[in-house]
């Protein structure tokens, strides 16, 4: 790709063109239910992970356990079931939907009773 000016345009080496995100909003109402489940003492630890097919933001309430909760990204299921997965600690499918406040509505409940 050339610019205006004559010089060429280069990729980023490493960097993956076909890469599945979080948009601003989806991460930043994911990062403020972490925020107060930690606040709850119910996390510790989370990782993300952003591949070609999905994007996951996997909860933990120890660093070295398996994730308590994961919430998945698919775009590819966008026009099916939803493109938004909540995976529960051994892997079963808690909630799945068009909507992620309506995924996370499950956490939020919990987050409701671990304040009570």
């Amino acid at each position: 790709m050339s610019t205006p000016a004559g010089g060429t345009i280069l990729s980023f080496p490493g960097a993956r063109p076909n890469q599945v995100g979080f948009a601003r909003d989806e991460l930043m109402r994911i990062l403020d239910l972490y925020g107060r489940m930690v606040a709850a003492g119910e996390w510790r630890d989370y990782a993300m992970d952003f591949g070609r097919d999905a994007a996951s933001f996997a909860a933990f309430r120890r660093t070295a356990e398996r994730p308590q909760a994961r919430v998945e990204k698919r775009p590819s299921l966008r026009n099916k079931q939803g493109m938004w997965t909540l995976f529960g600690e051994h892997g079963q499918i808690l909630k799945r939907g068009h909507e992620l406040a309506g995924v996370l509505a499950p956490l939020e409940r919990r987050l409701v009773k671990a304040i009570d």
